[in-house]
């Protein structure tokens, strides 16, 4: 593995809108290729990708647009529903969207003719993420700066609500731990709920501020990570509520945070968007410097490939992808 290294960007997609926010399924969908949702100014678009890392009679990228939605105004956040399939007949897709009207939108579609779509009404403010539930995704959760985490069923009734000290900024729903939710606010701190009692039980600090964005390692469900100020934090919750590794990353401030869904060690991290050029870093927990630096003009999102070391930020009407060694 490289020390250090600045790779160029492995691939790009050329979009038709500005990507505000892009998310590959983290779930199997029962087909080889990965479905990806990129979010615009006003539609979402669902592709498929394949890799030549994952099929060597693919040359660099395959990308196929699938669909697209039309949203009319502006998509913050994506996520993906695990009852997506490619395999079944007809094949389904879901995911929900949140947009700048405080909003969240569940879509589903078989590809074909059927295309419909839910409003969920409630929050007060801007909605900044949001999650399915991971196993039988019958429920979304979502945070937003109006101080409140709220669970929803599929007809958007709200089945739970938790009121935050601070906007809420992140929001983790644990495929092994399908009872908690964790969800990390602005002011550094990241509480798990139990939604059975609906009460929480245990709480991080990251003891500086602001907190961006936090999340919730797929292969080591004791690991959390986050951005707040200029650094990442790595959390192991048997040890202690106080981070047991830091590290300065973005001069410029540290936006988004996402843990690997392949290696418990890898994460990447971005700094702002809205400079002319934003940066991603990918890390592992075994060096002491960024295993890869790379640019991307006005980046925004940030996302990992289900199987693969491979990483996803949007810009101006692209995605650009980048591939690391594990």
């Amino acid at each position: 593995m490289k020390q250090d290294s600045t790779r160029n960007i492995a691939y790009t997609v050329n979009c038709e809108d500005y990507v505000h926010v892009v998310k590959f399924n983290p779930f199997d969908n029962g087909d080889a290729c990965s479905l990806i949702a990129y979010g615009g100014n006003n539609c979402v678009v669902v592709g498929t990708c394949r890799f030549q890392e994952e099929d060597a009679e693919v040359e660099g990228l395959q990308y196929k647009t699938l669909r697209m939605f039309h949203h009319g105004i502006r998509v913050d956040a994506i996520a993906w529903s695990p009852e997506t399939r490619l395999d079944a007949l007809p094949p389904q897709i879901r995911f929900c969207t949140a947009a700048s009207d405080r909003k969240l939108r569940l879509f589903t579609s078989d590809l074909q003719d059927k295309d419909e779509f839910k409003t969920f009404d409630g929050h007060l403010d801007y909605i900044n993420d949001l999650v399915f539930a991971p196993k039988e995704g019958q429920e979304v959760a979502s945070v937003s700066d109006d101080h409140t985490c709220r669970v929803w069923d599929l007809e958007g009734n709200e089945k739970a609500h938790f009121v935050l000290r601070s906007p809420g900024m992140s929001v983790c729903w644990h495929p092994e731990e399908a009872f908690k939710l964790m969800v990390a606010e602005k002011n550094g701190t990241i509480r798990f709920y139990d939604l059975i009692t609906q009460q929480a039980i245990l709480s991080l600090e990251c003891e500086q501020t602001p907190l961006m964005s936090a999340d919730w390692c797929l292969k080591n469900t004791l690991k959390i990570g986050a951005v707040a100020g200029n650094d990442w934090l790595i959390w192991d919750i048997t040890r202690s509520s106080y981070p047991q590794d830091k590290r300065p990353v973005h001069v410029d401030r540290a936006r988004l945070f996402r843990w690997s869904q392949v290696n418990e060690n890898l994460f990447a991290t971005t700094g702002y968007p809205g400079k002319t050029t934003s940066q991603l870093l990918i890390h592992h927990l075994g060096h002491p410097q960024p295993i890869l630096t790379g640019t991307a003009a006005v980046g925004s999102g940030l996302t990992w490939h289900r199987t693969l070391p491979l990483c996803a930020v949007g810009g101006d009407h692209k995605i650009f992808f980048w591939v690391t060694e594990m």
